[in-house]
């Protein structure tokens, strides 16, 4: 019988393990840790504290008052930065954003303090029974609304939350922050699909039926009803909508002017196909107009999915290949005999006529006053791609290799979900031109093409679109684009009989 060999214990080579651990060491070092606060955001909280307290103070109670006041407000404020730093962190990167948030907030208690003046008078000059009633007429909401227009709803219901907070630190009746919080809530559903002016009117009707309801609600539960206050209540809640409305109509031009932003309203403004800009890109480069519809369809079809505003995305669209307008015959949408005018031109002279829509197109941005997001959009709807056909006809042309910067857009690359629509809609629509037989099948196979080609060379790094954002995407364009590609049978000529003479 043969002795059986004896096992030696294996020792498993763990090199792999050592090096992920060093790599995840390093990259723990390397990352900076989420500070609580960042100090030059102190400091604006603790400036912005003190002015609201200003506005808030009794100036009848001493120093101490004051002080709990600022302190109890920067609290407030702590919790709404880090609430913008959770889920809106792209606000914080943007200082006018920032100063405009604290100017609104600045901006809603003024109002409120100069309408609360007014009332007090005018509840004093008509005998009003009860102290409270007056308080009902001021436009609380006039901030909720504006904000998420400017901004957008998650914002506008911590603003609402923070400011009824706020004022019941003011008005020291316990009911009271309830009510400011329903009436700034009344104001920011009203308004969250804005399509046209008119909806601000219907916001301030909203206004005005449902806090003559919770404020009804107020004095039933503080026993204070009357004949006298039920008709003085209807007069101050037709007042509160009215001022809402007409405040948000006076303020917002000047806010959407001074700060260059985009509004619904703005949005719905820039659609106009007699707009300056997009009635020159259809008569001067046609191809490029006709491209930027279909483009707008596609984006505006996949913004919803990915949490974008389809109305943005479509404008977007319309405005992002505006630089095309100042040599359109150089750009192959809009070339109409058959031979190119880049035949004559070196591969390097012809990129860069292509890459320098772009920045033409930032520049008639500037120009005609488009709101930045759209410039943002112009400027990174091609990332910092390579320019393919240019660059392999150099390839093929020089003896030595061209440098590939040379033929890459300057970028940079989509720093938005809504610059990344635009970008693979923009990408797809171009690419599905030449497709010579567009069925289902093949139209799906080239989205899946563009947009893992777009992915792989690492244009989508920089934003946050998802792997799901990109499947909810590729799914709206097949169905965008199957439409538009549809089969048509072709119609028989009717065969007209001639009478014989």
């Amino acid at each position: 019988m043969k002795d059986t060999p004896q096992l030696k214990p294996l020792n498993p080579n763990r090199t792999y393990l050592r090096k992920f651990i060093e790599r995840f060491r390093k990259k723990q070092k390397t990352t900076p840790i989420d500070k609580f606060i960042e100090r030059p955001m102190l400091y604006s909280i603790i400036v912005l504290s003190f002015l609201i307290s200003l506005l808030l103070h009794d100036y009848k109670s001493g120093i101490f008052s004051f002080l709990g006041i600022n302190v109890l407000i920067f609290i407030l404020f702590v919790f709404f930065y880090r609430d913008l730093k959770r889920y809106k962190p792209a606000y914080l990167k943007k200082k006018k954003m920032l100063l405009l948030l604290g100017s609104m907030i600045i901006f809603n208690l003024i109002i409120i303090r100069l309408f609360e003046h007014l009332f007090s008078v005018f509840s004093k000059g008509l005998e009003i029974d009860n102290p409270l009633i007056h308080y009902f007429g001021i436009p609380f909401a006039i901030g909720a609304v504006m904000i998420v227009m400017i901004f957008d709803f998650h914002t506008a219901i911590i603003f609402s939350l923070i400011l009824s907070l706020m004022i019941g630190i003011w008005i020291e009746i316990s009911l009271f922050p309830i009510y400011v919080f329903i009436t700034c809530l009344i104001g920011a559903f009203s308004l969250l699909k804005v399509k046209k002016r008119t909806d601000i009117i219907t916001a301030g009707a909203y206004i005005t039926l449902l806090t003559l309801i919770s404020s009804l609600s107020i004095l039933f539960i503080t026993e204070s009803i009357s004949l006298n206050s039920i008709y003085f209540l209807m007069i101050f809640s037709v007042i509160n909508g009215f001022s809402v409305s007409a405040l948000c109509f006076l303020f917002l031009p000047v806010i959407e002017k001074f700060f260059k932003i985009a509004t619904p309203l703005s949005l719905i403004e820039l659609l106009d196909i007699d707009h300056p800009l997009m009635k020159k890109l259809s008569l001067e480069a046609p191809g490029t107009y006709h491209h930027s519809m279909i483009v707008s369809s596609l984006a505006e079809s996949a913004a919803e999915v990915v949490g974008v505003n389809p109305l943005l995305a479509k404008v977007a669209s319309y405005y992002h290949d505006i630089g095309k307008i100042r040599m359109p015959e150089y750009f192959v949408e809009n070339q109409t005999g058959c031979i190119s005018k880049h035949e004559k031109l070196n591969p390097h002279l012809s990129s860069m006529i292509i890459i320098s829509h772009v920045k033409d197109g930032v520049e008639l941005a500037n120009e005609f006053g488009l709101p930045e997001i759209i410039k943002d959009v112009i400027q990174q709807h091609h990332g910092t791609a390579l320019i393919t056909y240019f660059y392999q006809k150099a390839l093929k042309e020089s003896e030595t290799p061209p440098t590939e910067q040379d033929y890459r857009y300057p970028g940079p690359k989509p720093q938005t979900k809504l610059a990344a629509t635009v970008m693979l809609a923009d990408a797809i629509e171009a690419s599905a031109r030449t497709l010579d037989d567009p069925t289902p099948a093949r139209i799906s196979n080239l989205i899946d093409k563009i947009i893992k080609n777009i992915f792989l060379d690492g244009q989508l790094d920089d934003c946050e679109i998802t792997l799901k954002d990109l499947t909810e995407i590729k799914k709206r364009f097949e169905y965008v684009l199957t439409g538009i590609f549809h089969r048509r049978i072709p119609y028989p000529e009717i065969e007209r009989k001639t009478q014989k003479e």
